[in-house]
């Protein structure tokens, strides 16, 4: 099979809208050029505090790698791996719609995608001004002038909605990219469509396309965009990655009772000396999960995070077989608990910091209540407060995409191994 394989998510209702092309050689990149082109920097993880298999050697035939994605917010090209950054979609390609049914929250006036992206830039060069004497942003006229414009919002979508971009990874840049079924295809593409899809998903929904990207020749230069999306936070930043693999644990949920406990076991951690932090005496569990299992953040590969819910079966909804973790779509690239995984380039400050927002944003909910301004439900703070109270600034290292699932969770997509024709799997973690 040549060209684009289209997969929508197990309960999903994404119209089909790639078919199958042949075409001949794309602009060739060379290895230099694309070990480059994917890159913005190198991010390194810091060594984990200790060797967990020497503790529990049950552990070493469970190891996984993974690749962290490291995103940052840049100008990514249709030929490099971003998130929120334009594909390498055919002319000839039609361009994918969600059918629905969607649910919009009408409490409040949606925005565009450009709506969107414009406030962002507002409030990136306003954040760092001066306060008024109520401790309120301070704009100029004319940005007052637009933010008065997109405060008036845009009308809800009837009909199908054309789907966003939200990643695109070219194999060559991600070790753990791997094509099920031994596909050849070399190039992963993701979008979803900007509103949540109740009563089965209150998140996007997801399709996948996986392609040949020598095969596109005519690259889509303007592909359609939704006239609103339900959420600013689902419409992704444009970021480049720092790819970097790793090597991860099962999450302490996903472990036999036997081992579990025996990581309960604090005398097995004491041989490991001032290696293990002495706070975690009365729960090892957690050192484990937080500094030597799961890595948080974006993700391809690795082992699932749990919490919210237990581990759950992930059969293929076509033929059975178990899934296995794709793409992970974190909401923070790290909180409190998870600062240890912070890469050397990236490590925040001793001072205190707004990072106690995973899961339940409390400390940006506890910002807005002490203004005398109320949160609505999930977290979510009103566009009209967040426009002109100021945000913490150590959202934005942690937050590089914009993209926030719920109030702070993970959507994490699972692929069978069988074939790239069969259904993904999402949950919310």
């Amino acid at each position: 099979m040549t060209g684009s394989v289209y997969l929508e998510g197990a309960r999903g209702a994404a119209s089909r809208g790639a078919g199958l092309t042949e075409k001949g050689p794309a602009r060739q990149l060379s290895e230099a050029d694309a070990s480059i082109t994917a890159m913005t920097d190198m991010r390194r993880t810091p060594p984990r505090p200790l060797d967990v298999t020497a503790l529990f050697p049950e552990l070493a035939p469970l190891a996984r790698t993974a690749t962290r994605l490291h995103p940052r917010p840049g100008a990514p090209s249709p030929h490099d791996s971003s998130i929120g950054g334009p594909l390498l979609w055919p002319t000839d390609e039609p361009w994918p719609y969600c059918e629905g049914p969607h649910q919009w929250a009408r409490s409040e006036k949606p925005h565009s995608p450009d709506d969107v992206r414009q406030l962002r830039r507002i409030k990136k060069v306003a954040k760092y001004r001066p306060v008024d004497d109520a401790g309120l942003t301070v704009f100029t006229p004319e940005e007052r002038a637009t933010l008065e414009r997109i405060r008036g919002g845009r009308p809800h979508p009837e009909g199908p909605v054309p789907l966003l971009p939200l990643a695109q990874l070219y194999a060559r840049d991600i070790p753990d990219l791997r094509p099920p079924g031994g596909d050849s295809t070399d190039l992963l593409q993701v979008l979803w469509c900007p509103c949540d899809h109740p009563p089965d998903k209150f998140m996007p929904r997801t399709v996948l396309f996986w392609r040949r990207a020598a095969e596109v020749t005519d690259v889509l230069a303007t592909p359609p965009q939704p006239s609103a999306v339900q959420f600013d936070e689902y419409v992704p930043e444009p970021c480049l990655l720092a790819p970097e693999q790793i090597t991860e644990y099962p999450h302490f949920m996903e472990l036999s009772e036997e081992l579990r406990a025996r990581i309960q076991d604090w005398s097995r951690w004491e041989v490991a000396g001032t290696a293990v932090d002495s706070s975690f005496q009365e729960s090892p569990s957690e050192f484990y999960e937080d500094h030597l299992s799961v890595a948080p953040g974006w993700k391809v590969g690795g082992w699932a995070s749990w919490g919210p819910t237990d581990p759950v079966p992930r059969p293929c909804p076509v033929c059975g077989t178990e899934s296995n973790p794709l793409l992970t779509i974190a909401t923070f690239e790290w909180d409190d608990d998870t600062r240890g995984w912070v890469e050397n380039e990236e490590r925040p400050p001793v001072s205190p910091s707004f990072t106690a927002l995973d899961p339940g944003h409390q400390r940006l909910i506890d910002f807005f209540r002490a203004k005398g301004m109320d949160v609505q439900e999930r977290g979510r703070v009103s566009r009209s407060i967040r426009e002109i109270v100021p945000q913490p600034p150590d959202l934005a290292p942690r937050q590089p995409t914009e993209v926030q699932i719920a109030s702070g969770y993970r959507q994490q997509l699972y692929l069978c191994p069988v074939s790239a024709e069969h259904l993904h799997i999402e949950l919310m973690q």
